[in-house]
């Protein structure tokens, strides 16, 4: 999308007159993301949570692409690869540290990503293919993440693997012929760790692909903000640069702040000591337990623990914890209202706050061991996670009264310094 009063690219050197009329591609970065792209003025902190995860994955590539350079993909050396990656590779300690907390900032930065979609109702129209496309990049986000940590080919690892391809086993009729095939046997072995390294390294290249294609269709409709009113004319908009580039590189340095301090004062923090034992098929860890960015989904596959009727309880669990991210793709149709931010839905910004909460409980739940109270807190809050999108949204979009509306960005941006629109001023990008 371009508005009619962005600033058109005019190069000025020789030089790059000769490169814009041969490939035109600097013409492309400036009317994306330079001065050529005008986006909402009162884009707040939450909106730089893209820009931190394509940061995120930037990280992952560059360090994953070294990892690759000294790993084994064979069940009789990838564990002794990665320790000595680690020891006796320059810098390699460095590199296997960065990769694997790196991950977890991935995760970290898309889930504020789409929480704050969430609140801001950045999935409503005109945007849906944006938020279907960054659902996309989760569900491969998901996959590029369990194959990652089966390579190190620690306890956790192996047996991780061979819960998670389980949960394929409870399909009947097809379920066990799909885990062998995802397997390549009967166990994880070294036909697995061949597939799942081939699988982790060419994903975050499919990611790449998708996030251009997310950028893509977000550029159609232009950036939401936090008032959900469209843009109406120039005074709604800024240059994104400089304006929003300084933005998302102060957010920028934050975020390599808080990723340094975890990476050299606490790199296994977020990690499982287990892990750092060498796979051992005849010994099952005590409580086997994926990574934390999984546990919300873990504890919703693990909250059914009864049969009902015909249909075994592990399959009931295995068909939630799929729907609980597929319930996400309907949220457009769901949410009803015609007001998209949950700055002017008061019922809506409780019930915001409420699944959040929610979630986080599903978090500690599938962290913990599958004993009481846990597993019957699990049942509730994933009773509640399906309620809220099924029964609660949809009533919310019918019968709430939400606040007025501003009739511009600009006029919200004022209102905020206590101007009116009559008035000039001078007002900083938020």
């Amino acid at each position: 999308m371009s508005f009619p009063w962005a600033e058109q690219y005019t190069p000025k050197h020789p030089v790059m007159q000769w490169v814009d009329e041969k490939l035109p591609l600097p013409r492309l970065v400036y009317n994306a993301v330079g001065a050529g792209y005008p986006v909402p003025r009162n884009l707040n902190y939450f909106w730089n949570f893209g820009v931190l995860a394509g940061l995120a994955l930037v990280i992952q590539i560059v360090t994953g692409v070294i990892m690759a350079m000294h790993y084994g993909a064979n069940d009789l050396v990838a564990f002794s690869t990665v320790e000595q990656t680690m020891r006796d590779v320059n810098a390699g300690w460095l590199m296997r540290y960065a990769h694997a907390n790196g991950a977890s900032f991935f995760f970290i930065v898309v889930y504020l990503h789409i929480f704050r979609g969430l609140y801001f109702g950045s999935y409503k129209a005109p945007r849906e293919m944006v938020w279907l496309l960054g659902l996309v990049i989760f569900l491969l986000m998901m996959a590029t993440a369990f194959m990652g940590y089966v390579l190190p080919w620690g306890q956790m690892s192996y047996w991780g693997a061979k819960v998670i391809t389980g949960l394929f086993g409870a399909i009947p009729v097809v379920g066990e012929p799909i885990q062998t095939w995802l397997l390549g046997g009967f166990a994880p072995g070294n036909a697995s760790l061949n597939r799942f390294f081939s699988l982790h390294f060419l994903l975050p290249f499919v990611i790449a692909g998708v996030i251009i294609l997310h950028i893509w269709a977000l550029h159609i409709p232009g950036s939401s903000n936090p008032t959900g009113v469209e843009v109406k004319g120039p005074q709604d908009t800024v240059p994104f640069h400089p304006y929003y580039t300084a933005k998302d590189g102060f957010g920028a340095g934050i975020f390599l702040i808080a990723f340094s301090i975890l990476l050299f004062f606490a790199p296994n923090f977020l990690g499982h000591p287990d892990n750092y034992i060498e796979a051992n098929p005849l010994s099952t860890p005590a409580h086997i337990v994926p990574e934390w960015y999984f546990w919300p989904f873990y504890a919703i596959l693990r909250a059914f623990t009864v049969d009902f009727f015909f249909i075994p309880a592990k399959l009931l669990g295995v068909l939630a914890m799929f729907a609980s991210i597929l319930l996400l793709f309907f949220l457009p149709w769901l949410d009803t209202s015609p007001v998209r931010s949950g700055r002017y839905r008061p019922t809506f910004r409780k019930f915001w706050w409420i699944l959040l909460a929610d979630v986080a409980v599903l978090g500690y739940c599938g962290g913990a061991p599958a004993a009481e109270p846990f597993v019957m807190i699990s049942q509730i809050a994933a009773a509640y996670y399906f309620a809220h999108f099924l029964i609660i949204l949809p009533l919310i979009s019918r019968f709430e009264k939400p606040l007025p509306l501003p009739g511009s960005i600009t006029e919200a941006v004022l209102a905020k310094y206590g101007k009116t629109d009559g008035e000039t001023v001078a007002v900083p990008a938020e």
